[in-house]
């Protein structure tokens, strides 16, 4: 007998008395249960306990085994589902029993231990493979016995607890096909639930499971057929209902069968509509079908109380041409709904389109405003243009809930709201709403204080992450010029708190830590913060306040007492999310010197490789479980050490991926498998889970996309036998398949693959995808020709709106000549959406340009809201063109500073035309005007440098010191900041983070004398500008110091400049020795006992006991702490 099975057979029979737990649980068992069913229960566990003596067991050996298996389940999901599947069912069903009753159990009458499957469970659920152990084994223990209501109930609320995510096809291809009506009702409620948690595959197998029982003859009698005209169909108005969603998976031959006397019954019950309002994954083709069924059932399509019925089903609506104006009205008011549809959008908004045309036709937009639903958001510009301030304000409870304006848009009704008042009340910004997001930078600046101050307490705070820095500093300048600092601290939250400059900060001379809870800070405010209050408060009590502990250093660290680190190391760890990589680095090497054998399993990969390296086999377990919730480029920056750190994981697994156990351990750094492991090392067992977690990667090198696409044609086979739930399922992965392969899905499945070419908008992917996306659309689709079409467009296929809006970055792909002959009215349409594409190139660029020329006129007569609309357009404008251009607002300068590209003539006369059109000179320069220019800055000369404030400077040294310009116009930044923060030599850590890249303008005199313990609080970005003649004066020491994050930064050409001294130090920082001499009684060998106790914790939530001699250090043990050999037993090693 395996001895887990055994532990398992004890365990129940000492806590379930006179309980009988199945056949053959073995000779040595069998006849202490036996006893167990003719004696009281007291009684029985001392003659167990002599039993099992008899036998060679003991008192202290059953302790050590019960110990040793509720610790080693934990963490072994595999082990545990192996275990409950070699149970019988009445065993397996009383082990989950006390499994999920989450009590504390005594065993036996003598107490000799106590399990705690509170937190068993607890533990289970929360680590990688938990839930799926006990969903699979459940799942298979269960399903021949669904009838039983104990394995009903226990099958429902696996699925509910697990959200079906471990539910695969193959699992319901297995389900029984002869179900009593109760339990088929019942367990297909709880598929129907939770539908949207399953894949497409899933969701397809139980619409066939279902409809193969509705159709069987045992169901007929509860689910009758019926049809009409000689023909039969099992589609009746009650299965319609009883499918629920699952009705989507209808084939249209099916659908096309149903009698029309059960479609009206359907469409006449009142939850129809609440039905039809759910199917948010109704493909066009079937919404269709659907409603000629309708229609030709006796229904007034057009009807307003048939249109209310209809649910989604209303966007696909396919006769418009037989609509009038109020009918058009009401279905466009239907249609709000169907924001919700999982894809097809472009068919939406086309509808739409032409439903707002009926309704214009014999009204004007300034009268139908308030009565046209969100279709508003597709009015062009001239058409929101037109629209009077009277209408826009007479509208604005509309147009406020509006979703989908453009920044363009906005800021045309915000105008229009606004009128020539140029200033916002309180009841202004409420009544904006999300529009509000079109407001100026120098209208907040223009709104009273009061108002202000009300309003980031409502509305602003709602949006404040979508304004843009030069909105929100414009906002916390006002606030800041009229109310004490401390106020300002209280009534500042999120976005607008890191908006807050040092500067400020630095006037104030105490504060009330309680106004500091739970807020956001940038690290710089956090180190400044954390360091005024901590004359006063215990750091128990400061680090307890959310991102203060930013401001943690790691000489505070490393001066804790032994009592106060033991106090505040929970803390820390529920917060390591919030340190840098050079706090982590600082807390792993505090726990090496005081604590290495509780130290989170997270911080020894900050350490030095060899530390892990060396670290005993036992670490593996915990290590994986929390490397694979890790974002492990913000723990370990550097990517050789990262590689290593993955390598050492890996080799816990053996290097293999063996079944979906080991992809869940796995976690993100599933991302991080090197091609030859795809290809060589993940089991076919694994593969189907493996795929899901590689749709969510991000970076995966071409490599690797190779191999995986050559696994998934391995797996699935030739796509031309592939149906389109796996393409879903797939996602995004099915970009990385061959050409050959894309086109036959493109032939096969053509608006699936241009609905994922949406889906995976923005990301990189090969251009084979999007070359096959682009053919497919074409051959699809008509001409959309000219308005004015010239001998060069004869023949030429021209872009329309709709191709644009299902391409997605695939119009990439339109030739210069197509581009050129693009209709007025389609690149008026889609200007906004071509502006936002990174890859057209520059001959591309300018084709657009002289389309807007054409469109918009001469360059002079463009407005705010047109070269906003531009986005990379604008890069193909001459310096002469820009000169033309009018740049007078800081927000039309904010849109434009979203390029990098522009050439240093381009931005310098950008910057010029701001400073004319605006009257401004560089010394009036508004806070929020530099902020909002952006990179446009490093087009200053050094005259123009030399001329800003310093006091605005200094308010925004935070967010100038986020852009890199080149080495000169660093140096003149940095005098200003010498100016607002003193000499360098004086400065703290706070300041340097700060000033980010400016710090990188420091001479080679300034960059010798800095303090080693500043190192680390350069900025990444300021370590990688300085030149590799400065750089090379950083000292041995100082190189050390500068933390695993800022090692990473330094580029190429800076290391060459090193002599292999300050190499040897710069790799002790990547790999995180640079504190060893800073904890000179710290070893980089981890402790034996690491992992027995990270056990020992766990074993403290179950109530088991621990020997002393685990917890203290050797030379504090007295005669009586010694462990025995036994003692020594009961501690686990995974």
């Amino acid at each position: 007998m395996q001895p887990n099975f055994w532990i398992w057979l004890v365990f129940l029979s000492l806590c379930q008395a006179g309980f009988t737990v199945g056949e053959g649980p073995g000779e040595r068992t069998i006849e202490a249960l036996k006893y167990l069913r003719d004696n009281s229960v007291t009684k029985y566990y001392a003659d167990m306990l002599r039993y099992l003596h008899s036998k060679g067991s003991s008192l202290q050996t059953l302790q050590n085994s019960f110990s040793d298996y509720f610790r080693e389940i934990v963490l072994q999901p595999r082990q545990l589902a192996t275990d409950l599947q070699k149970m019988d069912t009445s065993t397996f069903l009383l082990s989950i029993k006390y499994f999920y009753s989450g009590k504390v159990i005594e065993v036996g009458a003598i107490a000799f231990t106590t399990i705690d499957f509170g937190h068993i469970k607890k533990q289970i659920m929360q680590i990688p493979g938990g839930n799926r152990s006990l969903f699979e084994t459940s799942w298979q223990k269960c399903l021949p016995l669904i009838s039983s209501s104990q394995c009903l109930e226990l099958l429902i609320m696996e699925l509910r607890l697990s959200s079906a995510i471990y539910l695969q096809p193959e699992m319901i291809v297995n389900m029984p096909k002869d179900l009593q009506e109760e339990t088929f009702k019942n367990i297909t409620i709880v598929f129907k639930e939770l539908y949207d948690k399953m894949t497409a595959r899933t969701q397809r197998a139980i619409y066939e499971w279902m409809s193969g029982l509705i159709t069987t003859k045992n169901l007929l009698f509860i689910f009758p057929k019926t049809g009409a005209s000689g023909t039969e169909s099992w589609i009746t108005a009650e299965n319609l209902w009883f499918l629920g969603r699952y009705i989507v998976h209808l084939p249209l031959e099916e659908i096309q069968k149903i009698s029309l006397n059960e479609i009206r019954l359907f469409i006449n019950y009142d939850n129809a509509t609440k039905q039809l309002d759910s199917v948010y994954d109704i493909t066009p083709a079937t919404a269709k079908a659907f409603q000629e069924r309708i229609d030709a059932s006796g229904f007034d399509m057009a009807n307003t109380s048939t249109v209310y019925r209809l649910g989604l089903l209303v966007c696909f609506f396919d006769n418009v041409q037989e609509l009038d104006a109020g009918e058009a009205r009401s279905l466009l008011h239907q249609m709000i709904k169907c924001n919700r549809l999982k894809g097809f959008q472009v068919a939406v908004r086309k509808l739409k389109s032409q439903l707002l045309e009926l309704v214009l036709k014999n009204q004007t937009l300034n009268e139908t405003l308030d009565s046209i639903s969100d279709a508003i958001a597709g009015l062009s510009f001239t058409q929101l243009e037109s629209l009077s301030p009277q209408a826009v304000r007479g509208a604005i409870s509309v147009l406020r809930t509006v979703t989908g304006w453009t920044k363009s848009q906005m800021i045309i009704l915000v105008d229009k709201f606004i009128g020539d008042n140029k200033q916002l009340s309180l009841f202004n910004i409420s009544q904006l709403g999300e529009l509000v997001l079109g407001v100026s930078a120098d209208v907040f600046y223009n709104t009273s204080v009061d108002d202000l101050t009300q309003a980031v307490k409502g509305t602003l705070s709602d949006y404040a992450a979508k304004l843009s820095a030069a909105q929100r500093l414009a906002v916390v300048t006002k606030i800041v010029e009229t109310r004490d600092i401390s106020s300002v601290l209280d009534l500042l939250n999120g976005s607008f708190l890191k908006e807050l400059p040092l500067s400020s900060l630095l006037k104030a001379k105490n504060y009330n830590i309680t106004q500091l809870d739970r807020k956001g800070f940038r690290r710089s405010q956090a180190l400044f913060l954390y360091n005024v209050v901590s004359d006063e408060k215990p750091v128990y009590e400061i680090i307890s306040f959310g991102e203060l502990v930013k401001g943690l250093t790691c000489e505070r660290i490393e001066s804790l007492d032994n009592t106060t680190f033991l106090t505040v190391a929970e803390l820390l760890e529920s917060n390591l999310d919030l340190l840098s990589p050079y706090q982590l680095n600082c807390l792993a090497w505090k726990y090496q010197q005081e604590m290495p054998k509780l130290m989170p399993p997270l911080l020894l990969a900050t350490l030095p490789i060899a530390v892990l390296e060396n670290a005993a086999q036992s670490v593996c377990r915990p290590l994986l479980f929390s490397l694979g919730k890790a974002e492990l480029p913000l723990i370990i920056p550097d990517s050789t050490k990262r590689n290593e750190v993955i390598r050492r994981a890996l080799q816990c697994l053996n290097y293999t991926l063996q079944d979906e156990y080991d992809v869940d351990i796995l976690g993100r750094m599933i991302c991080n498998l090197s091609p030859q492991i795809i290809k060589t090392n993940i089991s076919l067992k694994a593969l189907t889970e493996a795929f899901m977690q590689f749709r969510s990667c991000r970076n995966l090198s071409n490599d690797q996309k190779r191999e995986i696409r050559n696994k998934i044609r391995e797996y699935y086979g030739n796509p031309t036998a592939w149906e389109p739930e796996l393409i879903q399922d797939l996602g995004p992965l099915v970009t990385l398949l061959s050409k050959e392969d894309l086109t036959i899905l493109a032939e096969k499945f053509p608006d699936i693959l241009l609905q994922l070419a949406l889906d995976v908008e923005g990301m990189v992917i090969f251009q084979d995808f999007l070359t096959v996306v682009f053919s497919a659309l074409k051959r699809t689709s008509g001409n959309d020709k000219p308005s004015s079409p010239t001998p060069d467009c004869h023949g030429v296929r021209a872009p329309s709106f709709d191709h644009i809006l299902k391409l997605a970055d695939a119009n990439a792909y339109w030739s210069v000549q197509e581009l050129n002959c693009m209709s007025i009215q389609t690149f008026v349409k889609s200007v906004e959406l071509l502006g936002a594409l990174k890859s057209f190139n520059m001959i591309q660029l300018t084709a657009l340009k002289d389309k807007a020329k054409m469109a918009w006129g001469p360059i002079q007569s463009w407005k705010k809201y047109q070269v906003v609309t531009l986005g990379r357009i604008a890069l193909a404008l001459s310096e002469s063109e820009i000169k033309e251009l009018e740049l007078g607002s800081i927000d039309t300068i904010t849109a434009l500073s979203q390029q990098t590209e522009w050439t240093p003539m381009q931005a310098r006369s950008i910057l010029e035309g701001f400073l004319q059109d605006s009257g401004l000179t560089v010394d009036t320069m508004k806070g929020w005007d530099l902020v909002g220019s952006g990179t446009l800055l490093c087009a200053m000369n050094d005259h123009e440098v030399s001329s800003l404030s310093a006091a605005t400077y200094s308010a925004v040294a935070a967010r100038i010191g986020e852009i890199a310009c080149k080495v000169e116009v660093l140096q003149e930044l940095l005098k200003k900041a010498r100016n607002g923060f003193g000499n360098v030599d004086d400065w703290c850590n706070f300041i340097l983070q700060e000033v980010g890249t400016i710090a990188a303008g420091m001479s080679k005199e300034e960059i010798r004398i800095l303090n080693d313990d500043l190192m680390p609080y350069f900025q990444p970005a300021a370590i990688a500008a300085l030149p590799s003649e400065v750089f090379k004066e950083f000292s041995p020491k100082q190189l050390e110091n500068l933390g695993p994050e800022n090692a990473a930064a330094v580029t190429e050409s800076q290391k060459a400049a090193l002599s292999p001294e300050q190499i040897s130090s710069l790799r002790a920082a990547m790999d995180g020795a640079g504190l060893v001499e800073m904890l000179p009684s710290a070893s980089p060998v981890i402790d034996s006992k690491f992992v027995q106790l990270f056990m020992v914790e766990i074993a403290s939530y179950f109530g088991l006991p621990v020997p002393s001699c685990i917890l203290l250090p050797e030379d504090q043990l007295t005669d009586e702490d010694h462990c025995s050999n036994a003692q020594h037993l009961s501690i686990v090693t995974i």
